[in-house]
């Protein structure tokens, strides 16, 4: 069987499990009482999982665990924490077709994108095991004889850890496999509507040796669960990945408490062409920065900023990219786009195309519904292309969240930069030119946490990644700049 045929298999022969919280190693019911189920997002009438409706009690019961191990585990050797996150990678790895089936039946997107997730989080999952042997602090000279004096690096505490529904399998893991490495705790919250992967991320972290009470599962709403994490006094440390808005709610909520925060929020990214040898190779850069995961991540490039004489030509690039994706569930081998993750988002995308042409901008390519045969189970779309944008209309200024991208004309390299910053985020931002003085005029003048010249907005496993602006706040994710968020800084005098 192929991997589309092994999927349908997996899935056929699945049948819905009820979960608790994830508490001190032991899976507990909420005190609520009440759960919820998930669907399948590429067939709505097909169950896979029962999640508690949990409470405010329940974070109380998460917060108290990670507090206890926080004792045990902040005090284990930096090499024999690594040593279990090397595990762990082993076991993404050794998963991997599973983990695949469970993100892309939970999330929807393609089995291709699941795979790529799940061994890119083992990547980033073994960078983070080596960090934990280079927590470094430094020695400095002294203003007087016989003091000695240096600084070090000590682990936060208790880390609340709350995470978006499109990477299921990455985002927990990048935001457990640092703290785990500097030596925190960790209370994770899922979103609601995709805490499959995350539920088996418990196991396997479990099965790789990470004691229990050091990563703790709880399900529930933002507003319930979310809140009571962001504001318990045991909790040292948010890491966020979401909207701007619920971003700025949490900093304010933490900032009563002086706890830090590690916000990773939305974007409105650019691609600016300016110049090329090849304009299939842009077009194919851009159309799968914008279409990957179904337009529904913050690194989606959503806008395009071209110069006057070179937009007929990209356009018509642009669209021929664009007949070439396959659109369908995740177990069709063919597919390379699949639906976005419910409804009701599919009505959100669907909104800001209309008003887009209300504003005046031309559809020239999809946004239309597939709702025939195998599409009518799940939330499917056509990627749309919109032409004569301007950079004031909302959809060249809002966050879409969606396979929609916008083309806007400018005469200059000046007004393309400064159409690129005019907007409220700064996340990531494309470049395309042969120019190396441009090249680096662009990277230099462009406000966004993350520049790409010639390419899209792929990140790098060991790179620290951030943004900007309304796009983020705190210490950058990934790779070294972890550090600055999980652990906190010491200074020591010592007189002999």
């Amino acid at each position: 069987m192929n991997n589309g045929e092994k999927m349908l298999h997996f899935l056929e022969n699945h049948q819905a499990k009820a979960y608790g919280n994830y508490i001190n190693g032991n899976w507990i019911n909420s005190v609520s009482g009440e759960t919820y189920t998930i669907y399948n997002a590429a067939n709505n009438k097909q169950p896979l999982a029962h999640f508690p409706k949990s409470t405010p009690e329940d974070v109380n019961q998460a917060v108290s665990a990670a507090n206890d191990a926080f004792e045990t585990w902040s005090v284990l050797p930096g090499p024999e924490r690594g040593a279990i996150l090397y595990k762990v990678a082993d076991m993404l790895e050794e998963n991997l077709q599973e983990l695949s089936f469970i993100v892309s039946a939970e999330q929807g997107k393609v089995l291709n994108e699941s795979m790529g997730e799940v061994l890119r989080a083992a990547k980033e999952t073994r960078f983070c095991a080596g960090e934990a042997f280079r927590m470094e602090g430094k020695t400095l000279p002294a203003e007087r004889q016989n003091v000695w004096n240096s600084t070090v690096r000590k682990p936060v505490g208790v880390i609340a850890e709350i995470a978006p529904w499109n990477f299921p399998m990455i985002t927990p893991i990048r935001k457990i496999a640092p703290a785990l490495a500097y030596g925190c705790t960790v209370v994770y919250k899922p979103a609601t509507a995709t805490p499959w992967t995350s539920a088996r991320i418990m196991e396997l972290l479990t099965e790789a040796g990470v004691p229990d009470g050091v990563v703790n599962l709880i399900v529930g709403s933002g507003s319930t669960v979310g809140d009571s994490l962001v504001t318990h006094p045991d909790v040292k440390g948010i890491s966020f990945t979401g909207s701007t808005e619920l971003g700025q709610q949490i900093n304010q909520l933490a900032s009563k408490k002086f706890a830090k925060t590690q916000l990773e929020l939305g974007g409105k990214n650019p691609a600016v062409v300016l110049d090329y040898s090849n304009e299939n190779h842009v077009a194919k850069q851009i159309i799968s920065a914008a279409c990957t995961c179904s337009g529904q991540r913050c690194t989606s490039i959503s806008r395009v900023i071209v110069l006057r004489d070179k937009k007929d030509e990209l356009v018509k690039a642009l669209s021929n990219q664009l007949e070439k994706i396959k659109i369908g569930p995740a177990w069709d081998d063919n597919a390379n786009m699949g639906p976005l993750v419910n409804k009701g988002h599919l009505d959100s995308v669907q909104n800001y195309i209309a008003i887009g042409v209300q504003e005046g901008a031309n559809l020239i390519y999809g946004g239309e519904l597939l709702e025939d045969e195998q599409y009518s189970k799940g939330a499917y779309m056509k990627p749309a292309l919109l032409d004569n944008v301007k950079a004031s209309m909302r959809i060249a200024k809002e966050e879409i969240f969606g396979p929609v991208l916008t083309i806007t004309e400018v005469d200059s390299v000046e007004e393309a930069l400064s159409v690129a910053n005019d907007v409220d985020y700064g996340l990531a931002a494309s470049v395309f030119t042969n120019d190396l003085s441009v090249a680096h005029q662009c990277a230099e003048k462009i406000e966004s946490g993350m520049v790409h010249i010639n390419h899209g907005t792929a990140s790098a496993a060991h790179l620290p990644f951030g943004g900007t602006k309304s796009s983020g706040f705190g210490a950058f994710s990934i790779g070294s700049s972890n550090i600055e968020f999980f652990t906190e800084l010491k200074t020591v005098y010592v007189e002999y």
